[in-house]
């Protein structure tokens, strides 16, 4: 019987198994070599920034290029030049009235925007780690953040006059909603699968929430942080315009009431400045707490 067996695999292999099948074709092995080599190293970090770097400053050359051909188009002493305008960035820095308001402004920017931060972040989270809590409450939240804040001013100035608490008291109410919504958005948005390992190898609740809940909701608390600070320091402008006219807001409201709008045009520059500033913080402060959150 074995003899039978092997005389017809002969047959059917007249080489003796010498004969071997064919490889896959030489493009098939090659795309298999190439998937396995390392892909090219990606640049340097500062050389990407620089390259943006030319890009913003380019971009900023257009910029200043289009204010001046609107100051020579538009009706004259409307637009102001980039040169009159440096002039009068000069003349208020030298008496004494750019810095002034300019520190009256962060004082109550910063307050307003620190004491938000801190209240809304431990709010956000807790709405969102407890679900009766948040559901109980996201309502109001959103209610709250739908209505103008400007319509809280009048009662804000009964209640607490015109003084700086009144000013910072206004940048709150526009810094901490977003702040809340977002945090509570990350909170939700948690890997349910991710979490479920975690508790079938006996993680407790605390390192569920700080090795998987906090590190994804990072990302949310960063927009709500920077949508916060973008409101606040549009608050921060009309509280002052609003109550006891005072920082960049008051000197906003002379000069556009004088039309002296070179002046005019520096304050709106120093608060965009301000913007582009606390920006870039934040932005550095994400890229540090990604770090974390990619150790975690």
């Amino acid at each position: 019987m074995a003899a039978c067996i092997r005389r017809s695999d002969m047959q059917a292999n007249p080489d003796g198994g010498k004969h071997r099948t064919k490889q896959p074709t030489n493009s098939m092995t090659t795309g298999a070599a190439d998937a396995g080599r390392s892909p090219l190293p990606d640049p340097p970090y500062w050389q990407g920034a620089a390259v943006v770097g030319l890009y913003r400053l380019g971009f900023l050359v257009l910029l200043i290029l289009a204010w001046f051909w609107a100051s020579q188009s538009v009706q004259r002493n409307i637009i102001p030049t980039p040169w009159a305008t440096a002039e009068a960035a000069v003349k208020l820095i030298g008496e004494g009235r750019l810095p002034d308001a300019l520190l009256s402004s962060l004082s109550v920017y910063f307050s307003g925007y620190l004491a938000a931060a801190i209240c809304a972040i431990p709010i956000g989270l807790l709405m969102g780690a407890m679900r009766p809590v948040g559901k109980t409450l996201d309502v109001f939240v959103f209610a709250l953040s739908a209505t103008p804040r400007v319509a809280f001013i009048p009662l804000i100035i009964v209640l607490l006059g015109l003084g700086p608490q009144a000013k910072i008291f206004v940048v709150f109410l526009g810094a901490v909603m977003p702040i809340i919504i977002n945090t509570y958005a990350g909170v939700l948005a948690a890997d349910d699968e991710l979490i479920e390992m975690a508790r079938s190898v006996g993680a407790g609740k605390g390192r569920i929430f700080l090795r998987i809940v906090l590190p994804g909701a990072l990302p949310f608390v960063v927009v709500g942080l920077r949508i916060g600070a973008t409101i606040g320091l549009i608050n921060t402008v009309v509280a002052e315009l609003y109550t006891a006219v005072t920082g960049l807001g008051g000197l906003l409201a002379v000069y556009g009431n004088t039309f002296r709008m070179a002046e005019y045009f520096v304050i709106v520059l120093t608060l965009a400045l301000i913007g582009v500033v606390v920006t870039e913080i934040l932005r550095l402060i994400e890229t540090r707490l990604g770090r974390w959150r990619q150790r975690s």
